[in-house]
């Protein structure tokens, strides 16, 4: 049985690759697209999500999320890593993209949820606060959901501690009030942080070979990541680039790609280690312990970054056979 899936997500162009992987994959049935602010604007986000389901043929809902954090301020989108259009200033025709959900992105999940009880996964690879304020209004989905899986974090395995901060992931900085708030609500949440999706690149000779072996996917492909690599190699000199929102689809279709360690899971969401995120692992009780009888997350901390990258190739290239 296919994985029932609803997507959050703030495409962007590692996040469009994700959501591909997704629509290709014989193991996920795209359910929903829920949208929301971060690697673009939340107009731009949107469009891109309808763009994108219209160009592949996706048949995922498509609804409208926050474009606010919580608490914290907005910031502005991250046009310096994904371009001004979110999708590395491709050419995106123009047109009126049709087939918005009537809904706000927290009460389609909630309605979702609810049609669907114990079989939809959540995979958020943006900002959360989507997810927090669907619990927040019905904190009874979270006894319904499947599972939750997060790309966001950073817990210091092989070396990797933030991308925003020394200590701050871009996702979980951008809404540390929701991230908290998903992470300590009872409902089973894998986070697929920067300790693996850093270890796992893209190179420029796999994108090459993804272009020749994915007649439907590989070109598109190729095109929206010129700009992000250009992104990778003047910042930090790296031939490609990691493999971040793609790690939490591939998590959701082979789960055994990856080791984890148990345990809570609480975000700092004030000061200067804002955005932090913390393991905390045992039974052992402190005298002062906020993460005392939070429930027990899965948070990755190991890859086969070889499978990942194979994977990923499969399952575009199967698909134009299909």
């Amino acid at each position: 049985m296919k994985r029932k899936v609803i997507f959050d997500t703030d495409p962007g162009i590692d996040d469009t690759m994700a959501m591909l992987l997704a629509h290709a994959s014989d193991q996920i049935e795209l359910v929903g697209i829920t949208t929301v602010f971060g690697n673009a604007t939340i107009e731009n986000a949107t469009r891109n999500a309808l763009y994108i389901k219209q160009r592949f043929g996706l048949t995922a809902d498509v609804a409208v999320g926050a474009d606010t954090p919580l608490v914290v301020a907005a910031g502005e989108a991250t046009t310096s890593v994904h371009g001004e259009n979110g999708l590395g200033d491709i050419d995106i025709p123009a047109g009126d993209y049709q087939g918005i959900d009537k809904r706000a992105a927290h009460d389609y999940i909630i309605d979702s949820v609810k049609a669907y009880p114990g079989e939809i996964t959540l995979i958020a690879v943006g900002r959360l606060t989507n997810l927090a304020l669907a619990v927040e209004k019905d904190p009874g989905i979270a006894s319904l959901v499947k599972e939750v899986i997060i790309m966001g974090g950073a817990f210091g395995h092989n070396g990797h501690t933030g991308n925003v901060t020394p200590f701050a992931e871009a996702n979980i900085i951008g809404d540390p009030h929701a991230a908290d708030r998903v992470m300590t609500t009872d409902w089973p949440v894998t986070v697929v942080g920067l300790d693996v999706t850093q270890q796992t690149v893209m190179s420029s000779e796999y994108i090459e070979r993804l272009r020749i072996n994915s007649a439907r996917y590989g070109e598109f492909i190729y095109q929206i990541t010129r700009f992000y690599a250009d992104f990778h190699k003047r910042e930090i000199g790296m031939d490609g680039f990691y493999v971040h929102d793609s790690s939490a689809i591939a998590y959701a279709i082979a789960p055994e790609l990856f080791d984890v360690k148990v345990g809570a899971v609480r975000v700092i969401t004030e000061g200067p280690a804002i955005g932090h995120t913390l393991l905390k692992e045992g039974a052992k009780s402190y005298p002062i312990d906020e993460w005392s009888g939070k429930p027990q997350q899965r948070v990755c901390v190991q890859v086969d970054h070889r499978g990942v990258l194979d994977l990923y190739m499969a399952t575009m290239a199967e698909r134009v056979t299909a």
